[in-house]
């Protein structure tokens, strides 16, 4: 067992992430990992909502088994032994504290599905304890882990994916493809959106930790609050101790989609405005936010995001349109459309199934195609389709798109690292607080 296990991670260890705006894809076939006649161990780290996509997406590929479910609510726990039971025929281990299954020698790799403070934290650990990790959007809660998961990604080798599973899409890897070749001529200018009628949090009020709830683990690297009725389970979303914000929790897939289009990395400008304009409740974020990336090519990106007020006139939830010298595409998870200048579609590619667009869960296809391309990476060394470091591009840019509507001016930054120049103040927000003994390090 544990040569088969130090194989897998050399083998893994040699491999090398694709640089942005690769076009490859597994060679393997879905449900069929070549050359693997052995299960590869894994543990899915906050089982609520996402979860339930990566979990289904993971029960279709040979080979793999779930062994623990982990969180820190066991009321969570309870319903989500009941859906597994149902949905892929067992229950896994239960577990609270994460920790404990990083001691695990047998685990080959974990899934970070948690409140957003916890994903780098987490991810880190788990790459030192010699896992590989899928960790889902955003990477990092601030930009200091954002740079710090990369290094520690580069120093053990191990895989790293972030779950921008858009990447692993075919008719969307078709599309970039056909960018690639100038079907639209030179593209200069990403538009992404997302769409929402999110309602009132409230006001929250201090009240007991309830029973099922471990609050000093759900807090952990965060500094620590009194708990209060209006936080957990989704709602920390919203709240700077634990969530990053719409432009993130959603931003985040439209963003790196147009970059991917682009062929950009770093920006060179960042500007964003907005604010919260719809109920007077405990939300810390904008919930209406305009944000603009610059490139020193000329390229732009712009993002509108709407949590709470639709957008007329009545769009779908979420898209990315991309503009080029001779013509339009639009992609979202499920398709995409050509168009010449004048507005007429010449062309529609459509997914061969269905993927979730605006729910929590967002499932589909391709998250299946994702998750299947990261094993192939553990298994086969197979190029990630969103290696750690090119997703950490992308979360960089909405760190800086909520500090440039925080401070609000246009941040300059340095195209070599994401640095802001220039501005002491803005740099400020380059590293959170952390409670003592829970900052992650290299």
């Amino acid at each position: 067992m544990d040569n088969r296990r130090n194989f897998i991670k050399k083998t893994a260890a040699g491999s090398v992430g694709l640089a942005a705006g690769s076009l490859l894809m597994p060679n393997s076939v879905l449900g069929n990992v070549l050359g693997a006649s052995d299960k590869l161990q894994v543990a899915v780290i906050g089982v609520r909502s996402r979860a339930k996509g990566l979990i289904s997406s993971i029960n279709q590929i040979k080979n793999v088994k779930i062994k623990y479910s982990v969180d820190v609510d066991k009321n969570i726990l309870k319903e989500h032994n009941a859906w597994c039971e149902k949905n892929i025929g067992y229950v896994p281990k239960n577990e609270t504290d994460f920790r404990k299954v990083l001691d695990d020698k047998d685990i080959d790799a974990i899934f970070v599905v948690t409140p957003e403070h916890w994903h780098a934290p987490m991810a880190i650990a788990g790459m030192q304890a010699g896992k590989h990790v899928y960790v889902e959007k955003p990477c990092s809660h601030n930009l200091f882990e954002n740079d710090l998961i990369v290094k520690v990604q580069k120093k053990t080798g191990m895989v790293c994916q972030m779950g921008n599973q858009q990447r692993s899409g075919k008719s969307s890897i078709q599309a970039i493809q056909e960018i690639r070749e100038g079907v639209i001529g030179d593209v200069y200018k990403g538009e992404a959106y997302y769409n929402s009628n999110r309602e009132s949090i409230g006001k929250g009020k201090v009240v007991p930790v309830p029973d099922y709830l471990d609050w000093e683990l759900f807090q952990g690297p965060a500094p620590r609050e009194e708990y209060r009725d209006n936080i957990h389970p989704y709602n920390w979303h919203w709240f700077r101790t634990w969530g990053t914000g719409e432009i993130h929790n959603n931003g985040t897939h439209e963003i790196d989609v147009c970059r991917w289009a682009l062929g950009v990395d770093i920006p060179k400008t960042v500007s964003a405005f907005g604010g919260k304009y719809t109920y007077d409740d405990d939300w810390e974020y904008a919930d209406n936010t305009h944000a603009v990336f610059t490139y020193d090519d000329g390229k732009f990106i712009t993002w509108n995001g709407h949590s709470r007020g639709k957008m007329q006139p009545n769009q779908p939830g979420r898209g990315i349109t991309i503009y080029g010298s001779k013509g339009v595409m639009t992609l979202s998870r499920n398709e995409y459309r050509l168009f010449d200048l004048g507005g007429k579609q010449i062309k529609e590619v459509t997914e061969a199934a269905k993927s979730g667009t605006v729910d929590k869960v967002g499932g589909g296809i391709l998250t299946t195609y994702h998750i299947q391309n990261f094993f192939d990476g553990i298994r086969m060394g197979t190029k990630l389709n969103a290696p750690i470091a090119d997703g950490a591009i992308s979360s960089m840019h909405c760190h800086l798109g909520t500090i440039s509507q925080d401070l609000g001016r246009t941040l300059n930054i340095n195209p070599k690292n994401g640095e802001i120049f220039d501005d002491d103040e803005a740099m400020s927000f380059w590293k959170r607080e952390y409670e003592p003994g829970w900052e992650p390090k290299l």
